[in-house]
């Protein structure tokens, strides 16, 4: 996996080339990052991991935002102490058209 790194604390994220789809199906096989993506599609920007509720334990949140990340799902960076995510939409069309689209609207037709 490369790293992307400067002086802040900066996370790491798969290069574009390097996102699996295994890896992709499989962080959105689990009905709570399922909600995080769906939560981020509604977005206009970058939103605070903080500010999206979701039924578990703020470490098993950031276990589910961790595993989303390192699929290629999402990139995240810190904002000051807030840690800013959004979805890689264009790099996962790239790589596997329509995907994302058709996950998000199965899993809103189904909640």
């Amino acid at each position: 996996m490369s790293y992307h790194r400067n002086m802040d604390r900066t996370l790491p994220h798969p290069e574009t080339s390097e996102i699996r789809l295994d890896q992709v199906l499989h962080a959105l096989a689990d009905p709570v990052r399922l909600q995080i993506v769906c939560d981020l599609a509604k977005a206009s920007e970058e939103v605070a991991c903080s500010s999206i509720e979701l039924p578990v334990t703020k470490s098993t949140t950031t276990h589910h935002f961790r595993v989303l990340r390192e699929a290629g799902v999402i990139r995240q960076h810190y904002k000051g102490t807030a840690k800013m995510s959004c979805l890689r939409g264009h790099d996962l069309d790239e790589l596997f058209p329509g995907l994302l689209a058709s996950v998000i609207e199965a899993a809103r037709k189904n909640s």
